[in-house]
């Protein structure tokens, strides 16, 4: 009955020291630095959201074969910056610069490395702007 007993919780244990050091070394602990003030901007985010779609751009981003951020606009002579994230802050923060190509898509001039990364993009033209965050991977 003690090797049964000690058995039983050594596994238990085990397990928990296993599944606790996978959590804390694949996830980088901060979604937000203060979810109080984050709140507190709710009501704006919403207004900024209901703005930008009542401009009614159209916005998609992709990964092209080069591992290249990909975006089609549907305003002409827009202005495209951006940045691409890992998702649980284990990489520094990839600036994006765009290029137009031949078929009217803007492409990163930067390839993303493997993995998943969450694009923020930002297009402008005059004072109309509208923001994009995707999942790429």
């Amino acid at each position: 009955m003690t090797a049964i007993l000690v058995a039983f919780f050594g596994v238990v244990i085990t397990v928990n020291m296993v599944m606790a050091t996978l959590a804390t070394r694949t996830f980088g602990g901060v979604v937000v630095e203060n979810s109080y003030v984050a709140s507190q901007q709710y009501n704006r985010w919403l207004a900024a959201a209901r703005k930008q779609d009542a401009l009614g751009w159209s916005i998609h981003s992709s990964l092209d074969a080069h591992r290249r951020v990909e975006v089609a606009i549907s305003v002409k002579d827009a202005e495209l910056t951006g940045f691409a994230r890992h998702p649980l802050g284990r990489a520094p923060d990839l600036a994006l610069t765009f290029t137009r190509a031949a078929d009217g898509h803007l492409r990163s001039n930067q390839a993303l490395p493997q993995g998943r990364w969450s694009v923020h993009l930002l297009a402008r033209k005059g004072l109309d702007e509208a923001r994009l965050i995707e999942t790429l991977s």
